[in-house]
Formats: structure tokens, C-alpha cells, sequence
């Protein structure tokens, strides 16, 4: 609808300053002389939208124009309520609950139960099965640092199973397939690091307070230092059809590719470490690693030291 075109072309200016037509035209996939008339409508409304010329230029709109709050719909505030109980299955909070029934109350009687119906159209369920307690006491910690902008103190076990004791400045926390992680600034090694909070023990707050960094995290730092080419290895991976569906769940549909002989190949890049040795083994014989053959080598290894282990009875 040219409506809801209009009010996100007016929320896109306020949060970003200017904006070429094209970029605009590209988002919302209509003409660059579309996006003109609106602009026009705009202005005709009373918006007060300007446009810029020379290499920096663009569409804008003027410094210190807001939307009156009243802009939200209900369909708007049952996707913000939402999205705050999906992250509360991981996490509860009472503040967080007490939004939600702010925003609930918002909405009129008379359309109560539509809002309802909107809010149950879907739930996303970050929690766990079993045994979420150490989890809910770590996140409260590490909340506390942050809302009091004091350091944490915990001991950190890797996925090699190296043990070491850490102080960080919580920056971020990040819900990430499932798992949280904490985005710190580490006093040991002197640069931000993720953590993983099942790996993290005695967290603890700590004495003194710190100032927060500035980070742009709408980039995700954390996703760039973990993709860059010098942290991870390009592997050819060959699958049965059996593990088909579970293959296109982690890599997507278009990088699961027939080869001819009833198998399928992917082309992927992970960080090299036990973790990525114990995700290609939860293939079982499903999987197959056709390079590197360094990698290849490492499974086989460890594939061996497994037969090793069941080849007698256990020990008592």
C-alpha cells in the first residue's frame, strides 16, 4: 500500500539521515520517479522533506523532525509485544514484562481481542528443555553490569577445554542459534571477545565501574572477526540424501547441490577447532569431508579413536 510506503520512507529518514532516491527506490522496489511522487506527497502533508545536492546529497528530511508516538498501530505494537516475549521464553524480566502490559494496555477495549490474536499469531520459543536456572542466574549477573556499567569476572572454559580467569566490560548480549554470548571488552586480552554464556563459570560482579566503548554493533562486529578469511576454512563437504533437509537447514537450499550420484555438496567456511570436528561427525556416516585433506585426515582420526573405544567392553 502507498500508505504504509509512505510512513516507512518517513521512518527511514529519521533513522538515517539522508538517503538516495535509488537506495529508496531499490528498498521498497518501485521507480526512482515513484519515489519522487512520494516525496512530493510528503511535502504536501506537512512533512518536511529536503533534498540535497552535490556528491554528499540525497532525500532528508529537516534536523529535529519527529513522529508523534500516536503513529504506532495496533498491528505495530502487537509485533513489539511480540518480539519481547519471544525473547523473554530465554530470558525473563519484569521490566520487560511490565512493557508488554504497558503496551497491551494501549490498545482499546473494543479491539482487545484482535490485538490478542495478532500478538498469538506466532511464538518464537528461545528456551531451553531442561535445567534453565544457571542460565537465568548468569543472565542476571551479567545484566546487572551492564544496567550499573561495572566489569564481571568469571572463568572461561574453551572448546579445547582450555580453563582461563577473565575480567570483561559487558557491552552486548547476543542470542545467536539458540545460545547467548556476551560481547565484552576482555581486560586480559586487552580487545572485545564473545563469549559463550554454557561456557562461562563463577560469573561475579566485580568492584569499580567502567565506561562503555563506542561500537557500532548494527554492523555485528562479532559476526565480521568470525567470518574473516584468516579465521576460517573453506571445506567441500558431500552428503546422503538422508541428511538432506538438515544440510539446507544450516548452509540453505542454494548451497546444497545435486551431484549426479544421489549425494548433494556444499561449499562452506567455518572457524577450524573441536567444535567444527564434532559438528561434521554429528552427520555420522551421512557426511563426508572432501577437502581439505588435512580435515578429512582429523575425522578419519578421530572417527577411528571412536571405533577404538567401543571395540572392547567398558571398563568398571
Amino acid at each position: 500500500m502507498k500508505l504504509d510506503r509512505l510512513l516507512a520512507i518517513v521512518v527511514l529518514l529519521i533513522n538515517r539521515g539522508r538517503v538516495q532516491a535509488k537506495d529508496l527506490a531499490d528498498t521498497f522496489e518501485v521507480s526512482i520517479r515513484t519515489i519522487y511522487r512520494d516525496i512530493d506527497t510528503l511535502g504536501q502533508a506537512g512533512i518536511p522533506v529536503v533534498t540535497y545536492q552535490g556528491m554528499s546529497g540525497g532525500i532528508g528530511l529537516a534536523e529535529g523532525y519527529r513522529l508523534d508516538r500516536n503513529v504506532l498501530t495496533d498491528r505495530d505494537l502487537a509485533s513489539i509485544v511480540t518480539a519481547l516475549r519471544s525473547v523473554s521464553t530465554s530470558h525473563t524480566n519484569v521490566a520487560r514484562e511490565l512493557l508488554v502490559e504497558k503496551l497491551s494496555s494501549i490498545v482499546p477495549e473494543s479491539k482487545n481481542d484482535d490485538f490478542q490474536a495478532d500478538t498469538n499469531r506466532f511464538i518464537v520459543d528461545y528456551s531451553m528443555w531442561t535445567h534453565p536456572e544457571a542460565l537465568q542466574n548468569k543472565l542476571q549477573i551479567i545484566e546487572q553490569g551492564l544496567d550499573q556499567l561495572r566489569p564481571i569476572t568469571f572463568t572461561y572454559c574453551s572448546a579445547e577445554g582450555a580453563r582461563t580467569y577473565r575480567t570483561v566490560d559487558p557491552h552486548t548480549l547476543v542470542l545467536k542459534k539458540h545460545s547467548w554470548y556476551l560481547y565484552a571488552f576482555c581486560h586480559e586480552r586487552n580487545e572485545f571477545r564473545m563469549f559463550k554464556l554454557v561456557r562461562m563459570q563463577d560469573v561475579t560482579l566485580a568492584h569499580g565501574s567502567f565506561v562503555r566503548k563506542s561500537i557500532n554493533l548494527q554492523d555485528r562486529p562479532w559476526q565480521q572477526e568470525w567470518a574473516t578469511p584468516g579465521n576460517t576454512v573453506a571445506m567441500t563437504l558431500r552428503f546422503h540424501a538422508r541428511v538432506r533437509h538438515i544440510a539446507e537447514e544450516w548452509f540453505g537450499i542454494e548451497n546444497v547441490i545435486p551431484d549426479g550420484q544421489g549425494y548433494y555438496i556444499s561449499q562452506v567456511a567455518f572457524p577450524e577447532d573441536n567444535w567444527l570436528y564434532g559438528f561434521i561427525l554429528g552427520f555420522g556416516a551421512d557426511a563426508e569431508v572432501l577437502e581439505p585433506l588435512h580435515i578429512r585426515d582429523e575425522i578419519r582420526r578421530i572417527a577411528e579413536q571412536i571405533v577404538q573405544n567401543y571395540a572392547a567392553p567398558p571398563q568398571t
